[in-house]
């Protein structure tokens, strides 16, 4: 069993900066690659930004590039997003979301990844 837990979510006023945080605990925990992903009402859970756990490899939505970089922490099993320049349609609940798939490689959708957080809210306001 993992269990993904993230934290620094919060409400923000646009141009603002938040770091999300996602702590992965479990004895199973063995990644290639992690995600994040956001999600608003009425809307489909949509990819981010995703991660390689062993060499770094990132991949970002168009509209998180440039603005959004995603990290990892091997040593504490954490995954972090760092979203700068926020604006109001960054709106979202946003999750974080593991998966141990061979081959390694940076998953862009939903089915691709096991383990799920519950998600933290973004709210930024005009």
């Amino acid at each position: 069993q993992v269990d993904l837990v993230e934290s620094g979510g919060g409400l923000v006023q646009a141009g603002d900066s938040l770091r999300l945080s996602c702590a992965a605990s479990g004895r199973t925990f063995n990644p290639t690659s992690m995600g994040w992903f956001r999600q608003v009402p009425g809307k489909e859970r949509e990819f981010v930004a995703a991660i390689t756990w062993n060499n770094a490899f990132t991949k970002y939505t168009d509209a998180a590039r440039g603005r959004f970089t995603i990290s990892r922490e091997n040593a504490k099993n954490t995954v972090n997003l760092q979203m700068n320049s926020l604006k109001p349609e960054d709106t979202a609940v946003y999750f974080c979301a593991a998966t141990s798939r061979i081959p390694i490689g940076l998953r862009t959708k939903v089915d691709e990844y096991n383990y799920w957080g519950q998600g933290t809210q973004v709210t930024v306001s005009s």
